[in-house]
């Protein structure tokens, strides 16, 4: 008799627990705050890459080396003297590249070790970017070159390895800029 008094009072309680608004977990759907965020990014650019975007002067969505050399002296001519310390360069980046702490650093710049970065030492490192990016070597550079496609979930810092394949190939970059070994 006990049994049954327990499945008659469950039997009540449901159509009211049901309509009062509360909802059962379901095991096999995510939590509402995850259905509603955005997918990890699976093709995403350098900060280097999209400065060098910036330098299609004439808006066809591609980068020769004339307007890579003329927007990267563009770039760099707001910088006073000519020259600047570390803290003038990344000023500089945080400007230009998005972000203080983009590649290239001002360390890999200053090749004469005066600590200050001059045109010269930024463009000899960009000619390594224009190099590197110009894929199929035209001498043109194009938004499919500058961007990398990542696979979903093997981004830097995934425990599970991870990596990026820039189009055409494997890259030695990890999202920073940096340039890797053979490149």
């Amino acid at each position: 008799m006990r049994p049954l008094l327990l499945l008659a009072g469950l039997l009540v309680a449901t159509p009211a627990f049901a309509q009062s608004g509360h909802r059962l977990p379901r095991g096999d759907a995510p939590p509402q705050d995850a259905r509603s965020q955005q997918p990890a990014a699976t093709i995403i650019a350098e900060p280097v890459a999209m400065m060098i975007a910036a330098f299609d002067s004439d808006g066809d969505a591609r980068v020769t080396r004339a307007e890579f050399d003329a927007g990267l002296r563009h770039a760099w001519a707001g910088v006073g003297g000519g020259s600047a310390g570390y803290i003038g360069y990344s000023d500089w980046a945080a400007t230009w590249l998005g972000d203080r702490n983009a590649l290239p650093s001002p360390f890999e710049l200053d090749t004469n070790g005066d600590n200050r970065i001059t045109f010269d030492e930024l463009a000899a490192r960009f000619d390594l970017y224009f190099t590197r990016f110009d894929a199929n070597k035209d001498g043109v550079i194009t938004r499919s070159e500058l961007i990398q496609i990542r696979a979903p979930g093997m981004g830097p810092g995934d425990r599970r390895g991870g990596g990026m394949r820039r189009r055409g190939g494997w890259g030695g970059s990890q999202g920073g800029g940096g340039m890797g070994p053979g490149e």
